[in-house]
């Protein structure tokens, strides 16, 4: 996966649970758990807002852009 979501290590910065961040940004707890997990295939602009909001902080705080490896096979 490319793009990493950090959700739960802002969560722990701001001593924030999973149920008070899902009542802060008016999303289910399923679908916070979803992003949570890495697992959420999109996010509106309207939740991560809502979630910056919350966190205090910024979209780059919540996701970060990671290369995947690429193998060589030390032949030539």
């Amino acid at each position: 996966m490319a793009i990493v979501v950090n959700v739960d290590v802002m969560m722990a910065r701001r001593k924030m649970s999973l149920t008070e961040l899902a009542e802060k940004v008016d999303i289910t707890m399923a679908n916070l758990s979803i992003l949570k997990t890495g697992k959420a295939k999109a996010i509106r602009f309207s939740t991560l807002e809502a979630i910056c909001a919350a966190l205090d902080c910024q979209p780059g705080d919540i996701l970060e852009y990671v290369p995947d490896r690429v193998e060589t096979s030390g032949t030539t």
